[in-house]
């Protein structure tokens, strides 16, 4: 999709009514959809925040960005999310953590991104965090700086994300899950799943 036209479609994509669970469990495991809202609010999860940035690349076509995370001891080594992190309490609020972990992992500075509106949470059950996501906008390309987080930069194209043959299913072995078929976008030939697919899809569906 032409930037400029990603552009005009900004004014629509903030009057449209959120996908809600319904749009995430298209891409949720199935551990996942056993959470209810009650359930999730008992384990008092601990809040996060990312960012579904947007921006022109040098051909004018519209992309998002990924990230890959550097391998660690922990639940979410090596995977395929969005920057962000969790709330701090610096913070004023987790729109400020977005932006804030943002720059941080891959440099782009806040004053740069203009954040056009947040989508629905998404919960994380290993981890238990309650993740508010937002979608932004660079209105000129950025120059990614990575800091020792994250061990590779993703720049996947919009058509692509809205390409149903992207989605798919694999079979995943996980500290958490054994030998289970779980959903994921194929992006770029990275495998998205899990909290990062479920937002994709809800964001997928507004541009639908």
């Amino acid at each position: 999709m032409i930037f400029f036209d990603f552009i005009n479609l900004i004014e629509k994509l903030q009057e449209k009514q959120l996908g809600g669970l319904p749009s995430q469990f298209k891409l949720a495991p199935k551990l996942r959809t056993r959470f209810s809202e009650e359930l999730i609010q008992s384990r008092k999860p601990k809040k996060a925040a990312v960012l579904a940035l947007f921006y022109p690349d040098s051909n004018n076509q519209t992309r998002f960005l990924l990230t890959e995370r550097a391998s660690y001891n922990g639940a979410h080594s090596s995977q395929i999310s969005f920057p962000g992190g969790k709330f701090d309490k610096i913070d004023n609020n987790l729109q400020t953590t977005a932006l804030r972990e943002t720059y941080e992992e891959v440099g782009v500075p806040s004053e740069t991104i203009q954040i056009i509106r947040q989508t629905s949470d998404a919960y994380i059950p290993p981890s238990n965090f309650l993740v508010a996501p937002f979608i932004g906008i660079s209105e000129v390309t950025p120059f990614f700086t990575p800091n020792d987080e994250v061990a590779g930069i993703i720049e996947v194209l919009l058509t692509d994300l809205l390409d149903d043959s992207n989605v798919t299913s694999i079979e995943m072995e996980t500290s958490y899950m054994k030998n289970i078929e779980v959903p994921c976008f194929k992006l770029n030939d990275y495998i998205v799943w899990g909290a990062t697919a479920m937002m994709l899809s809800e964001i997928k569906d507004l541009f639908k």
